[in-house]
């Protein structure tokens, strides 16, 4: 694993200076191996959030079958604070890589990429960490305005920001991954772009609404699979 990029004991502003500095490090292009191991990843609390459990579930390409899992638990390092979500999350989710016999070739996040206030998502933050192509694929909204989703599966409409200036920045893509529910949100973490984001978003995707790394990492981080 690369070296590491800072303390993770840090206040609430400390991490908001580090989520500013180490955005200028995120690569929007695209930089990647062939991709042979895909993983998903996803974290949940036990404990009434004391316990935070990172999942992480390999996936073979192109056939998708599951090839390695692993499950990490440690002590709940930061209390929920939205826009800062990577610090809570990612340390564990580092030890569940930690974890994998062979790292993956690319990483899908439940979480969100550069889609972010300070364009620093729980998937840009590990996409650094691991030096990998990172990709984030939430569930909800953090920042951001967008059009009409088409409804038809596959479908998408940009997901953009305007600053004061008066200029605009694309930050992902709101993907209608399932007809008849509601989108996700698909950012490009690290080392990738949006295009292949949502190229590979939607390889992935099985009979629900999320692509299955995640699907499956959701799961196992659950303790429902």
């Amino acid at each position: 694993m690369p070296m590491p990029l800072h303390d993770w004991d840090v206040t609430p502003a400390q991490a908001v200076a580090l989520q500013r500095r180490l955005a200028g490090r995120v690569e929007r292009q695209d930089r990647l191996t062939p991709v042979e191991r895909i993983a998903g990843v996803d974290i949940g609390f036990e404990d009434d959030g004391n316990t935070t459990r990172a999942a992480v579930v390999v996936m073979a390409w192109p056939g998708l079958d599951v090839v390695e899992r692993a499950v990490h638990r440690e002590p709940t390092r930061m209390p929920y604070i939205p826009g800062l979500l990577s610090f809570r999350e990612v340390p564990a989710a580092l030890c569940a890589f930690s974890r994998l016999g062979q790292m993956p070739d690319l990483v899908m996040v439940d979480g969100q990429g550069i889609a972010h206030p300070r364009r620093l998502g729980v998937a840009s933050h590990l996409g650094l960490w691991l030096d990998l192509p990172t990709i984030g694929i939430a569930k909800k909204r953090l920042c951001g305005r967008h059009g009409e989703v088409p409804s038809e599966r596959g479908g998408w409409t940009p997901l953009w920001e305007r600053d004061v200036r008066g200029n605009t920045e694309t930050l992902g893509a709101v993907l209608r991954s399932r007809r008849g529910v509601k989108p996700v949100y698909v950012s490009p973490g690290h080392r990738l772009c949006l295009e292949s984001s949502l190229t590979w978003v939607v390889s992935c995707l099985g009979r629900t609404k999320l692509p299955e790394p995640t699907r499956l990492a959701d799961r196992l981080a659950s303790r429902r699979g």
